[in-house]
């Protein structure tokens, strides 16, 4: 089983919590992946960074990027629309960036790795593991 690592995992990595990087470690560097949208969230967190921060962070953030596989949104464009509507219809919407990575996850056969159960148990075909418990 393969792992597309949510971004909250993925600060918690960066941030030395729950032992994601011990977790990382045990199952394969190889076997996790991240979205698109995560990537833009991490670089937006790290341009609301103070500003004597911002370079130290761009530097981690990188380090880390250039060593897990990104998988491009465009995959899950369908699913995400399809699903939009479903929890629309069902009076269950969930942020867009959300969507977009359990889309994401789901198209390219991916277990989603997240501690945002609440929002991404609603797609429909998801499948979550929660690395802070």
């Amino acid at each position: 089983m393969s792992f597309l690592l949510d971004t909250n995992i993925i600060v918690f990595w960066l941030k030395g919590r729950y032992n994601i990087a011990e977790k990382i470690n045990g199952i394969g560097l190889e076997k996790c992946f991240v979205s698109e949208v995560t990537v833009a969230e991490l670089r937006f967190g790290v341009e609301c960074s103070p500003i004597e921060l911002i370079e130290e962070k761009r530097s981690r953030l990188e380090n880390l990027l250039v060593r897990l596989q990104t998988i491009p949104f465009a995959i899950a464009i369908d699913t995400y629309a399809r699903e939009k509507a479903r929890l629309r219809r069902a009076g269950e919407i969930i942020p867009d960036f959300d969507l977009l990575i359990g889309a994401t996850a789901i198209e390219a056969g991916l277990k989603m790795v997240t501690n945002n159960s609440k929002h991404l148990s609603r797609i429909e075909g998801i499948e979550i593991e929660d690395w802070t418990l």
